[in-house]
C-alpha cells in the first residue's frame, strides 16, 4: 500500500484525530474520588466526559483517594507525576486536614510543597480550596481558608475558590452524612472549577 495513502487512512479512522494526547491529573480526597456515588457520577468523571466533547485532545486522570490529607498527597504526588506525565495538576486536598484540626502552618507547608513539586515537573497547577467545617471555630476556619489563595499567589498556581461551598449549604445537594455532595451536586462542582481550568487546555502540538 502507498505509505501516503496509509497515513491518510489512519487520520480518517474514527477517533484517531481525536485521541487524547494531553492530560490533567486530579489529586484529591473523597470530594474528588466519587465517594458514595455510582461510577461515572463524580465531578472528575463529568470533567473527563466534558473534555471528550469540548477539548478532545485532553483527558482527566483521577488520582484522588477518600480520606487523604495533604501529607498523603505528598507521598503520592511524585509517583503519580512519574507514572502519568500530565500537562496539568489539580490539587484538591486539605479538607481532611481541617477535619482533624491540623495546624494551619502544617497545611500551608504541605500545600506549598505539593505545588512546588508539581511545578518542578514542568506542569501548570490549579489549587482547589477545600471546604472547612466550623468544628474548630471561625478563627481556625478563616486561617485555613486563606491559605489557598496565599499559596497560589506565592507559587504561581491558579487559585480555585471553594468549589464545594456552593452546594454544601443545600441539604438537597448532600449525601446523608451531610459532608459529601450527592450526584445532583457534581455538575455544579465541575462548573465551579471549569472557568479556571478551561484557559489551561492548550495541548502542545495540537
Amino acid at each position: 500500500m502507498n505509505y501516503r495513502l496509509w497515513w491518510i487512512l489512519l487520520l480518517l479512522w474514527p477517533g484517531w484525530a481525536l485521541a487524547a494526547t494531553c492530560s490533567v491529573l486530579i489529586v484529591g480526597d473523597s470530594l474528588s474520588s466519587g465517594y458514595g456515588l455510582a461510577p461515572g457520577q463524580g465531578w472528575v468523571d463529568r470533567l473527563d466526559a466534558r473534555l471528550k466533547k469540548t477539548a478532545p485532545a485532553w483527558r482527566a486522570i483521577n488520582a484522588s483517594v477518600a480520606g487523604d490529607t495533604t501529607q498523603n498527597g505528598l507521598q503520592r504526588l511524585g509517583p503519580a507525576l512519574e507514572r502519568q506525565r500530565p500537562q496539568g495538576v489539580l490539587i484538591a486536598l486539605g479538607g481532611n486536614d481541617a477535619l482533624r484540626g491540623i495546624a494551619p502552618a502544617v497545611i500551608r507547608q504541605n500545600l506549598t510543597t505539593l505545588v512546588r513539586q508539581a511545578r518542578a515537573s514542568g506542569v501548570w497547577v490549579l489549587l482547589l480550596e477545600a471546604p472547612v467545617l466550623p468544628n474548630y471555630g471561625p478563627a481556625y476556619a478563616d486561617a485555613v481558608a486563606k491559605i489557598y489563595g496565599e499559596v497560589a499567589r506565592a507559587e504561581q498556581a491558579v487559585h480555585v475558590p471553594c468549589f464545594v461551598c456552593g452546594v454544601g449549604t443545600d441539604t438537597g445537594m448532600m449525601q446523608a452524612d451531610g459532608i459529601h455532595p450527592n450526584a445532583q451536586a457534581q455538575g455544579a462542582m465541575l462548573d465551579a472549577v471549569w472557568p479556571y481550568l478551561k484557559p489551561k487546555l492548550r495541548c502542545p502540538g495540537r
